[in-house]
């Protein structure tokens, strides 16, 4: 498939997603999920890819979706075709790693998309925020869930209400995202955690995903009883039992992703 709104490319082990509608400030269309979903599946297929960054422009990671698009629609329009839902859900169903690179403007969607990841790293300029309600509409990507389970109800309430940005630090301190880092040094430091995760046991680090979403959809005694049936499992792989034994003969451990 050709790419009109994204750019891909590997560094190493490392995915690497970049949303280019540099003229829309990133915002996104139909054709930019169906565009993202194709690039996820050849990730995804690909052994030698162990993370991935989905990043968008210093500038703005996506400004939301696009309205001129969105504006004509009818209900049945979006209700039949369940519009933006299929492909977008496809970072949500991703099973390898995929960090959010985040600069300038996420918002409306793009606030969206980067909470689909597994975390979010945020440049000093970084903007997140749910404005829907200003334009007669909410959240439909997940905005209303991801952000109360991401920042608490109030929070969240108060940002899906008012339409109102919050800065990167702010982010931080509420729990969005992991960790702040200089607009310069955002997608080099990305790129450099993605490979240190890339280096991992592929199957390994999956199931510890697998995991630690458990625990946004199950109550606390069932997400223990998940973990510990994974943790269980992973004694079943050769990659554990290299680990293991890299680490008592001092060295480092060879993982062959099986």
């Amino acid at each position: 498939m050709a790419y009109n709104n994204i750019v891909i490319d590997t560094k190493g082990a490392v995915g690497i997603i970049r949303l280019d509608r540099p003229k829309a400030l990133n915002a996104l269309c139909a054709e930019l999920f169906i565009e993202l979903a194709d690039a996820l599946d050849k990730f995804e297929a690909d052994e030698a890819i162990g993370a991935v960054v989905l990043t968008g422009s210093d500038k703005a990671f996506a400004a939301g979706a696009d309205i001129l698009e969105m504006q004509p629609k009818t209900y049945m329009d979006v209700y039949k075709t369940n519009f933006l839902c299929n492909e977008s859900e496809r970072l949500a169903t991703f099973r390898k790693p995929v960090i959010a690179a985040v600069a300038g403007y996420a918002l409306g969607g793009g606030c969206e998309i980067a909470m689909m990841c597994d975390f979010i790293l945020a440049a000093d300029n970084a903007q997140f925020g749910q404005p829907e309600i200003k334009l007669g509409t909410i959240p439909g990507l997940g905005g209303t869930q991801r952000l109360t389970r991401a920042v608490g109800k109030s929070k969240a309430m108060e940002m899906c209400l008012t339409g109102r940005m919050m800065g990167a630090e702010e982010a931080e301190r509420a729990g969005l995202v992991s960790r702040i880092v200089p607009l310069a040094d955002l997608m080099d430091e990305a790129v450099k955690v993605a490979g240190e995760i890339a280096k991992l046991s592929q199957p390994i680090v999956m199931m510890c995903k697998e995991s630690v979403n458990k625990a946004y959809e199950t109550t606390l005694r069932e997400g223990i009883m998940f973990e510990r049936r994974v943790f269980h499992s992973t004694f079943s792989t050769e990659d554990q039992k290299e680990g293991m034994s890299a680490f008592a003969e001092k060295r480092s451990p060879n993982f062959k992703n099986r």
